[in-house]
């Protein structure tokens, strides 16, 4: 059965090279991802492995005041685009993680290049809080579709940009109303206890 990606506006391609002999293949997906980075706060993640996924890498360039947010141990990590650097260039935005990102300027795409990641996927989840993202660019139930493991008392909060507040999904008693991150979303979770967040994910 062909596994398909399922994607948003904001994704404007997404090219596959499949090299095949007999009934051995393999399948590499490269290409990029363009995000909308409204004026403000929003939450943003990359989606594809690019080697090292630091800032710099993904973003050698970005408007002025560009500032990323990242949560790290119950702080957050600032990383600000300012007379043509980042003041942290090997920050990291690796599939799996994510960051608030503030855009003082007009809205933008963010570009990110680089290949879909395959196989057993796995992203820690800590107790408490903290931000996730999936690790491929694929829109879907977060539970369902995406098979974050969630259970009972978990909360995700997905930052909206237009209200400047957080949509909230509890799950109590057994059932929720499960969100559905967009393609290049990252989100808050509150997580009862530590888990992996595995899933098997293949193109084929």
């Amino acid at each position: 059965m062909r596994t398909k990606l399922l994607l948003s506006a904001a994704v404007l391609g997404v090219a596959g090279i499949v090299a095949a002999s007999a009934q051995v293949y393999s399948v590499n997906v490269v290409g990029y991802i363009n995000v909308p980075v409204p004026s403000g706060f929003s939450m943003i993640a990359n989606q594809l492995d690019n080697g090292d996924n630091a800032v710099a890498t993904l973003w050698p360039t970005a408007p002025e005041g560009t500032t990323l947010y990242k949560f790290v141990n119950n702080a957050y990590l600032i990383n600000s685009y300012e007379f043509g650097e980042w003041s942290i260039p090997t920050m990291t935005l690796a599939p799996g993680e994510g960051a608030f990102i503030y855009n003082p300027g007009e809205a933008f795409n963010a570009l990110f290049v680089g290949e879909v990641k395959q196989g057993e996927l796995t992203t820690p989840v800590p107790q408490g809080f903290s931000i996730v993202s999936s690790q491929v660019p694929q829109s879907g139930a977060l539970d369902t579709e995406l098979g974050f493991p969630v259970s009972e008392g978990d909360v995700v909060y997905r930052f909206d940009n237009a209200s400047g507040s957080y949509s909230i999904s509890a799950f109590e008693f057994g059932e929720w109303a499960a969100p559905v991150p967009l393609v290049g979303e990252a989100f808050f979770v509150n997580k009862v206890s530590a888990v992996n967040w595995t899933r098997t994910f293949n193109v084929q």
